[in-house]
């Protein structure tokens, strides 16, 4: 079941927190790096994050965590993750496929930003008709790309 997730609820902050913890450190690990940037968010930072949350639930338990915002009629994935207890279950395929299908009324366009080494997350969004159109290195060294899905319907 997937279900909008209210950060600002302390709780429900610590849930999404712990499950980026568990998801981005495997995510750093296949990037090969230590110094991780979405690790160092911490429980205050989402509890204030005036982003929308939305959570995949394995019956009580939250699995699975997109993260969107929509401006000027684009939606931006800034952040979709999986307890790695919950990996191999289609649980990321079927988050963007939510918000996706949800914001078609608001939304003509999704970006989303991943490592380039990130390879899974990569085959994903391509299934998603996400298409690659930019590369560049922030400060922290590691490389990354975005990639775009026009007309959303």
């Amino acid at each position: 079941m997937i279900a909008k997730l209210d950060n600002a609820n302390e709780a429900v902050a610590k849930q999404i927190y712990t499950t980026f913890q568990r998801s981005y450190k495997i995510e750093a690990e296949l990037i090969g790096t230590q110094n991780f940037p979405p690790l160092s968010r911490t429980v205050n930072d989402i509890h204030n994050s005036q982003t929308l949350f939305y959570g995949f639930y394995d019956d009580t338990q939250l699995a699975g965590v997109i993260e969107l915002v929509i401006i000027n009629e684009r939606l931006e994935i800034n952040s979709l993750t999986v307890d790695p207890k919950h990996f191999r279950k289609g649980i990321a395929d079927k988050l963007i496929r939510y918000a996706l299908t949800n914001f078609i009324e608001t939304a003509s366009t999704a970006i989303v930003e991943t490592a380039v080494v990130n390879e899974p997350a990569i085959k994903l969004y391509k299934k998603h008709d996400f298409v690659e159109f930019k590369r560049w290195t922030p400060d922290h060294g590691i490389e990354k790309l975005a990639m775009i899905r026009t007309g959303i319907v």
